[in-house]
């Protein structure tokens, strides 16, 4: 499977939402061999999760080869790789889980940033041969190791997919036969549908290195079998590399396996070249990796979690389905028969209680005065008075000490909230408060504005605060942070997932916009956009 670009999308409606347990956060991209998920531990750990084809999971052969080398994948223990801590070769469909790498592939780095300076180049050979060292040592051999198989994290390289190209089945087709790998990024032996070792993967570094020296293939472009001809018929043309890398590319990209330089060996010539304190190494690439990644929170369970406080409030407008992403229906319905279920066995047990104890007359108009669903709305006339639906007359309460006076005001109590979850943000539509709440164009009161990667979440009527880190999302939180404030645009660079936005509206209505997932990407024109939940205080 290739490599997932550092992009979070929203799930497809056609996604699952979980895959063996694992709740799936956002769709990371996709490959030869099927989709990738990111979710996470039950510690909390990011993971991506690689889910088979249908098509390739109804092939025997197919799970044979993918069960033999996910098994030698678990062997693969090392610094410079994203390990494999999870799979089922016998499920259905298929799925192994990597720990997740919140970096570029080497691939998009240098399609953004150009070229690698020959310090980030040695210190890439070095932590990809150190990772081939722990692969080989497991009995595995990469097959397919190439620019968009190599991450960029912040403290070095990480190897992904090792092994796993033998169970894909990606081939590249040659004059002699077919085999595995990418036709730019292969040894000779193995274009001509040779013996596979240790050996062709050091050739593959070598052609790794010489990408991200040059910023293109080493071999060029064009029609796969023309570029394995010219792998297996002539000698790399190594004058354009700078000079400093030379020596080491050419051992390994020698024809003869036998002469290739071994891993320990590219780790040992890289170390003695680097320029400067070894130790600072992986600072001379983190501009080419971009920004540290934000990685969304982990997807709470829907029956033991709630994004909004659970405050019933009586069901006179239920919320369009339409308001919801089709991708999160599915999580909207789950949690809301959570709900009701424990609605139901909440009132069961009352009503088994009042059976048990025997109440009765005022005793049980009493109890049920105490475990009214609602209170009053603050709207209600003050002088409007209780009435119950159980006692010696109906619409009059029986006497007694514990019977309120008729003229007792009702409470009135806080604005109940009206949550709307799973709002997507672009920059071609908005976000109201007022209804609808979801706008297919801009005239809502909540924008995503963008120049490039720079982006503000904006608006023309309504004042708008980023709330502390470590503060409550409550309307008391809110009415606090928003008494002053008078801003109506916060960038959006210094907010990630959890950020909490407190929105005050003319009309009074307060609001509250808790970001779930963002994908703006740097250095780009797009596309921008992100996604959230929204919580409103109507007339607070």
């Amino acid at each position: 499977m290739s490599s997932t670009t550092q992009v979070f999308r929203p799930l497809h409606p056609d996604d699952p939402s979980a895959m063996a347990g694992y709740r799936l956060a956002a769709r990371l991209g996709a490959g030869g061999m099927g989709r990738v998920y990111l979710s996470h531990t039950q510690g909390g750990r990011p993971v991506a999760i690689k889910v088979v084809r249908p098509e390739l999971a109804e092939d025997p052969e197919f799970r044979r080869r993918f069960r033999r080398e996910v098994e030698a994948a678990r062997r693969v223990r090392g610094a410079y790789t994203a390990e494999l801590i999870d799979a089922d070769a016998d499920g259905t469909p298929p799925w192994l889980a990597t720990l997740y790498v919140p970096g570029p592939a080497l691939s998009e780095a240098v399609s953004r940033g150009g070229p690698l300076p020959v310090p980030a180049v040695l210190w890439l050979m070095a932590g990809v041969a150190e990772a081939l060292q722990v692969i080989h040592a497991a009995g595995v051999v990469h097959r397919d190791l190439k620019p968009s198989n190599v991450l960029l994290a912040a403290d070095g390289p990480r190897v992904i997919d090792f092994g796993i190209s033998l169970a894909s089945g990606v081939t590249a087709s040659t004059a002699l036969g077919a085999t595995i790998g990418t036709p730019q990024y292969m040894a000779p032996e193995q274009a001509e549908a040779g013996e596979v070792t240790p050996a062709t993967d050091v050739f593959a570094l070598g052609q790794t290195a010489a990408y991200a020296a040059l910023g293109e293939p080493l071999y060029g472009t064009g029609p796969g079998v023309s570029v394995l001809f010219r792998i297996v018929h002539s000698a790399p043309d190594l004058s354009r590399l700078p000079e400093e890398l030379r020596p080491i590319i050419a051992r390994c990209l020698a024809a003869d396996p036998e002469e290739r330089a071994t891993p320990a060996e590219i780790v040992a010539w890289c170390r003695r070249h680097l320029p400067g304190d070894a130790d600072d190494g992986p600072a001379v690439w983190r501009e080419f990796a971009g920004p540290e990644v934000c990685v969304p929170a982990p997807v709470p369970n829907p029956t033991a979690q709630h994004t909004f406080p659970l405050v019933w409030r009586p069901p006179l407008e239920p919320e369009p389905q339409s308001r919801l992403p089709r991708g999160r229906r599915r999580t909207a319905l789950i949690a809301a028969a959570a709900v009701t279920a424990g609605a139901l066995l909440v009132t069961g047990l009352v009503w088994a209680g009042k059976a048990t104890a025997g109440l009765r007359g005022a005793e049980a108009s009493e109890s049920k005065q105490h475990t009214a669903p609602a209170p009053a709305p603050a709207s209600a006339s003050a002088s409007a008075p209780k009435s119950t639906s159980t006692g010696p007359a109906a619409g009059a309460p029986a006497p007694g000490p514990s019977t309120p006076a008729a003229s007792t005001p009702a409470p009135s109590g806080p604005p109940a909230p009206v949550p709307y979850a799973g709002l997507e943000l672009e920059e071609d539509n908005s976000i109201a408060i007022k209804e609808p709440v979801r706008r297919a164009d801009r005239t809502g009161d909540l924008r995503l504005t963008c120049d490039h990667s720079l982006c503000d979440l904006t608006s023309d009527t309504s004042v708008i605060t980023l709330l502390d880190a470590k503060a409550s999302g409550t309307l008391d939180t809110c009415r606090k942070d928003l008494e002053h404030a008078d801003e109506r645009k916060v960038a959006m660079s210094l907010a990630a997932a959890g950020s909490q936005f407190c929105v005050k509206h003319p009309s009074g209505d307060i609001a509250l916009f808790v970001l779930q997932l963002k994908q703006i990407t740097p250095l780009t024109d797009g596309p921008h956009w992100v996604t959230g939940d929204l919580t409103i205080w109507r007339a607070s």
